[in-house]
C-alpha cells in the first residue's frame, strides 16, 4: 500500500510541534507499507523556512517516510489576510507537489487549516483514488468562536466548504470522540467515521529521569517548575498563565517555564516585561525530540484554552504527553480532556481563564510533592493503557489498508 498525505502543519521528529501523523507513517513503513507526506517548506509553528533545496518541491526522507515540501508564500504569521494568502498557495503548490509522488492508493487530507484538504480531495479525483478526511479541530466552528471569522458571508461560505467535503470524503477520521458526535449531528452516517484519538508513544517518557541537563540549561536550580509546552497562539490563553506567574511573583522557588513558539509569542513576551515577572522563562521551540528532557525536568504542567464551549471537545496533545511524562497536569480546559484527567486521577482541573485559581493549585502542590507524584503515577499508568499511540498507528494502517481495497465512488455534485 501506498498512502499519500497532505498536511501543511506536519511536524518530523527534530521540528517543533505534534508527530503524531509522523509516528502513524513510520509505523505504515516499518510494516513494509509506502508512506508520502507533502508539507510546506514553512514551520507552522514559527513561520520560518525549513527544509532544503532548490525548486518548487522539495524532497527528504526520515526513517523511510518520503517527504515533499511544497513552496509557500511566507505569509503565516501576518494579518488574517495574508494568512488565508498562505494557506492558499500551499492548497496549489501542495497539488502539484502531490502528482509527483506516483501512483498511491489512498489520499489523506486533514483540516485544518481547510484549504489543504481541498487539496486532498482534488489529488484524490486527478487520482481516482479513496479520499480519508481526518478532522483535527472542527473548523471553522472555531474560528467563529474565537472571534477570528466574523464576516457572515465568509461564514456561509465556510460552513458550505466544511459540508462539501464531508460530503466527497470516502471515509472521516477523528481524534476526539466529541467531534464524532459533532459529525453525527451534521448529518454524516455515524458509519462513515472512525475515532483514533490523540495519544502517545510512552516509551518516548521516562517518569522517572529529572531532566538534569535542561536545569542547568536554563538554571532552574532546584525550583518547582511549572511547564506549558505548545503553542502560543490566540486560542491557548497563556495570558492567564502569566497572570498566574504575577500572582506568584514574590512565592520563592517557582518559575514558570513556557516551551513553544506562534503568533501571540511577542506580545506575550512584552506582557510579562511590562509587568516584570521574574518567574517566567520563554523557552522558545523544542524539537519534539528534547520534549522528553524538558518535561523530566518540570514538577508540574498546565494545559490551558480560551473558554469558549467549542474546546470543550478537544483532546490536546500536550496533555498526553504530559501524561506519559509522569507529571500531574493543572487543566484549564473543561469537557472530554478533563473526564480523561478524571478518571486518570493524573491531575487537577482549574476553571479556564481564572489566574488565581491557577496559581493556587500550583502552591497547593508544591507544598505536597507526594500528592504531586502519586498524580503523575496514576497519568502515567492511565494513558499507556489507554492511549498508547502504538496501537493507534496500527488502527490508523488497517484503516488505510481497509480504504485503499475499495474503488472510489463516482463524485456526486449535486
Amino acid at each position: 500500500m501506498h498512502a499519500l498525505l497532505i498536511h501543511q502543519a506536519f511536524t518530523a521528529p527534530n521540528q517543533a510541534g505534534g508527530t503524531r501523523h509522523f509516528e502513524f507513517a513510520r509505523h505504515a513503513v516499518r510494516n513494509g507499507h509506502r508512506f508520502t507526506i507533502v508539507t510546506s517548506d514553512l514551520s507552522y509553528l514559527t513561520g520560518q523556512q525549513v527544509g532544503a533545496g532548490q525548486g518548487p518541491v522539495a524532497e527528504e526522507n526520515v526513517e523511510g517516510v518520503r517527504i515533499l515540501r511544497a513552496r509557500t508564500y511566507p505569509s503565516l504569521h501576518q494579518s488574517f489576510v495574508w494568512r488565508v494568502v498562505c494557506f492558499l498557495s500551499f492548497m496549489v503548490s501542495s497539488i502539484r507537489a502531490a502528482l509527483r509522488a506516483g501512483p498511491v492508493d489512498v489520499v489523506v487530507g486533514t483540516t485544518p487549516p481547510i484549504f489543504q484538504a481541498v487539496s486532498a480531495w482534488a489529488v484524490s479525483v486527478l487520482r481516482w483514488r479513496p479520499f480519508l478526511l481526518e478532522v483535527r479541530d472542527l473548523w471553522p466552528k472555531f474560528a467563529i468562536g474565537l472571534g477570528v471569522l466574523k464576516n457572515p458571508l465568509l461564514i456561509v461560505l465556510s460552513r458550505w466548504l466544511e459540508s462539501f467535503l464531508y460530503a466527497r470524503a470516502t471515509h472521516l477520521l477523528v481524534n476526539s470522540p466529541a467531534y464524532r458526535d459533532y459529525l453525527v449531528a451534521r448529518g454524516v452516517p455515524g458509519e462513515k467515521v472512525t475515532l483514533i484519538p490523540n495519544g502517545v508513544d510512552p516509551t518516548m517518557f521516562d517518569p522517572e529521569a529529572r531532566g538534569e541537563s535542561v536545569r542547568r540549561e536554563l538554571d532552574l536550580g532546584t525550583d518547582f517548575v511549572v511547564t506549558y509546552a505548545g503553542a502560543l497562539g490566540l486560542a491557548n490563553d497563556i495570558g492567564t498563565v502569566l497572570e498566574a506567574a504575577d500572582r506568584l511573583r514574590d512565592e520563592t522557588g517557582v518559575k514558570f517555564l513556557l516551551v513553544g513558539d506562534g503568533k501571540e509569542r511577542g506580545n506575550l513576551e512584552a506582557m510579562a516585561k511590562s509587568k516584570g515577572l521574574p518567574n517566567v522563562i520563554f523557552a522558545g521551540a523544542r524539537a519534539k525530540h528534547e520534549m522528553p528532557a524538558i518535561l523530566a525536568a518540570s514538577d508540574a504542567c498546565v494545559a490551558t484554552l480560551k473558554d469558549i464551549p467549542e474546546f470543550r471537545t478537544t483532546y490536546p496533545n500536550k496533555v498526553f504527553d504530559y501524561m506519559a511524562a509522569g507529571r500531574p497536569t493543572i487543566l484549564a480546559i473543561d469537557g472530554v480532556i478533563r473526564s480523561v484527567m478524571e478518571r486518570a486521577g493524573g491531575g487537577i482541573y482549574v476553571p479556564p481563564g481564572n489566574p488565581e485559581a491557577l496559581a493556587d493549585v500550583l502552591i497547593k502542590l508544591k507544598g505536597n510533592p507526594d500528592r504531586a507524584r502519586r498524580m503523575g503515577n496514576a497519568a502515567r499508568e492511565y494513558v499507556a493503557r489507554h492511549f498508547d499511540r502504538n496501537l493507534h498507528a496500527k488502527a490508523f494502517v488497517d484503516l488505510l489498508i481497509g480504504l485503499g481495497m475499495k474503488k472510489r465512488r463516482l463524485p456526486d455534485y449535486s
